[in-house]
């Protein structure tokens, strides 16, 4: 059975409090990415478990209320986490035609129609620190639109609401959550096959997530949303979605690190997630790592 990730996240929020979220967003300033969205680049940040990747998702959040827009759009992954979005997801993916799936769409609160968004946990800790870092501040910040699309299929143009999308994105800057990739025993990898992250997971992590990415800016959309696929990245629709917005980008892997999720899942090590920080850039600076 899949773990209530949502109800995950809201316990690792209150268990980490104020005072945790205070120290996510203080190490979040290791990295000054403002000048990435004010170049007409875009951001991507993890949604494991905040108390590893929490500094990454404090980077964007930091990026997002200095670059000094007057609106950001969040696009969110979508989780098949019910039969009916599992089952059309497994349609999608072997071949079927999207469009033809009535929950085929981009959802969230400027979107009519289907509500599965209500129940998404992928930008709740994004929310979370945004919320904390205006406390802190003392501002309102930008005016903030999470928008979930769901089942491009390799054709991210014909997502019913792209055009609000679009609207939406007109004055604001982008910016993306995903998980890259999962790997091990808890995602279906064979235990001769699973690699622990310090021995050669988060290398073979790496190389994936760029290659992904490679993909993405020559909108090779199929061959990426397959990729996505073999390498269990949740990332399909909102890279698609990403690539349509903003157009060819340039990858920079920023910081990769893994989550441990055997507890989570309750099965064996390895099983992890790479919770990677990217920036995308416009220009010519491809495939950058720091």
């Amino acid at each position: 059975m899949t773990p209530d990730f949502l109800a995950k996240s809201l316990g690792d929020r209150a268990r980490i409090g104020a005072d945790g979220a205070a120290r996510l967003l203080d190490e979040g300033r290791q990295w000054d990415l403002a000048p990435v969205l004010q170049s007409g680049g875009s951001l991507i940040f993890p949604h494991a478990t905040i108390d590893v990747c929490g500094r990454q998702i404090a980077a964007v959040v930091h990026a997002c209320l200095d670059c000094g827009a007057p609106s950001v759009v969040a696009l969110g992954v979508l989780h098949a986490r019910t039969p009916e979005l599992a089952q059309a997801r497994a349609r999608v993916a072997g071949g079927g035609d999207c469009t033809q799936e009535p929950m085929h769409g981009i959802q969230g609160p400027d979107f009519p129609g289907r509500e599965d968004w209500k129940s998404e946990f992928s930008l709740s800790h994004f929310q979370f620190l945004w919320d904390e870092e205006l406390k802190r501040r003392g501002d309102s910040g930008p005016t903030l639109s999470a928008c979930y699309p769901f089942l491009a299929g390799g054709r991210p143009e014909l997502l019913p609401g792209i055009e609000r999308l679009r609207a939406l994105c007109r004055d604001s800057v982008i910016v993306a959550t995903m998980d890259a990739y999962h790997h091990g025993i808890g995602y279906g990898d064979m235990p001769d096959a699973a690699r622990f992250p310090e021995n050669g997971g988060l290398e073979m992590a790496r190389n994936e997530i760029a290659a992904g990415f490679n993909l993405l800016r020559s909108a090779d959309y199929r061959r990426y949303d397959q990729h996505c696929v073999r390498t269990k990245s949740d990332g399909r629709d909102v890279g698609q979605a990403l690539r349509l917005l903003k157009g060819p980008l340039d990858f920079e892997l920023l910081d990769l690190v893994a989550d441990d999720m055997a507890r989570v899942y309750g099965k064996p090590a390895p099983t992890w997630v790479a919770c990677a920080l990217i920036a995308l850039h416009p220009g010519s600076r491809r495939n950058i790592e720091r």
